[in-house]
């Protein structure tokens, strides 16, 4: 109720100017960051046996702040378009932050990791939207610790999307996780998904990497995934709302210098090309 409140008073203040509502960015980051492994506020987890923090649920309290997002989202969506879509003529989606997961080797095992990969990260927050309800792996893998939409909810979730925003900036390897290690230690969405995935492979990177640690360019990945979201969902309106790289930052480089940024002129050529070509399929 208090964010439709917030949303509502948004669409009365910029309705006039305002044509594309983004009512969440990045909901993956904030349920797992926030409630699975807690490194960002407000910093809730289990894993390590409540090593890192203090108070928090990592095998619950995600699942429960996606579902609650979700159906803010359809909430808020429902509002607009019985109150001001009329007059407004605005459309209302939701940005989701989304990594490409490469099989690490073309087994079956590995295949299906990667999928379960994607289905936790993407499918966990667009499925609802389109079908009505979460991945079938994720209600599988999950069990009653993944809430249920009631029959009104799923009713006003399926449809409320009227485009998907996708943040996507990297790739990693992902292979089927047989240990137990993890499920013990972490207990937690990771583990859940019986997936592990990393930039490397055998020693050698999936592309060459930006200066944040976790950004590696892998361009193709780009239309890999554009073509995945338009089978799996059936052609949906789309809006690339976050995509680029970073530099390491010198104070010994010279204006003139840095402007010559031919590292990320060609991320962003490749990128855009591959995003062009999945257009043109």
């Amino acid at each position: 109720n208090d964010y439709a409140a917030y949303a509502e008073t948004c669409f009365k203040a910029f309705g006039d100017r305002v044509k594309r509502w983004i009512t969440f960015n990045e909901p993956h980051t904030v349920a797992v960051q926030g409630y699975d492994s807690g490194i960002h506020a407000p910093g809730r987890c289990s894993v390590l046996r409540h090593l890192c923090c203090k108070q928090g649920s990592s095998g619950t309290e995600p699942y429960i702040v996606a579902h609650n997002i979700i159906l803010a989202h359809a909430t808020v969506s429902d509002i607009y378009r019985k109150k001001y879509k009329a007059e407004q003529n605005g459309e209302v989606g939701m940005s989701l932050d989304v990594i490409w997961y490469e099989p690490v080797s073309n087994s079956t095992a590995n295949v299906e990791a990667a999928k379960r990969a994607q289905e936790f990260q993407l499918g966990w927050f667009a499925d609802p939207f389109f079908f009505g309800d979460y991945p079938a792996t994720m209600r599988s893998r999950v069990g009653e610790r993944l809430p249920r939409f009631m029959t009104k909810e799923a009713h006003l979730v399926k449809g409320s999307l009227d485009f998907v925003g996708i943040n996507h900036y990297t790739t990693f390897y992902t292979k089927e996780d047989h240990s137990t290690v993890i499920k013990y230690l972490l207990n937690d969405t990771l583990a859940d998904s019986g997936s592990v995935s990393l930039p490397f492979r055998n020693g050698k990177a999936i592309g060459d990497k930006a200066n944040s640690i976790w950004l590696y360019i892998v361009p193709g990945s780009m239309r890999r995934l554009m073509n995945y979201v338009k089978d799996r969902y059936n052609t949906p309106t789309v809006y690339i709302t976050e995509n680029g790289m970073d530099d390491s930052n010198s104070p010994f480089i010279s204006l003139k210098k840095a402007l010559k940024d031919s590292k990320r002129i060609n991320y962003h050529n490749d990128y855009l090309t591959n995003l062009a070509d999945s257009i043109r399929c």
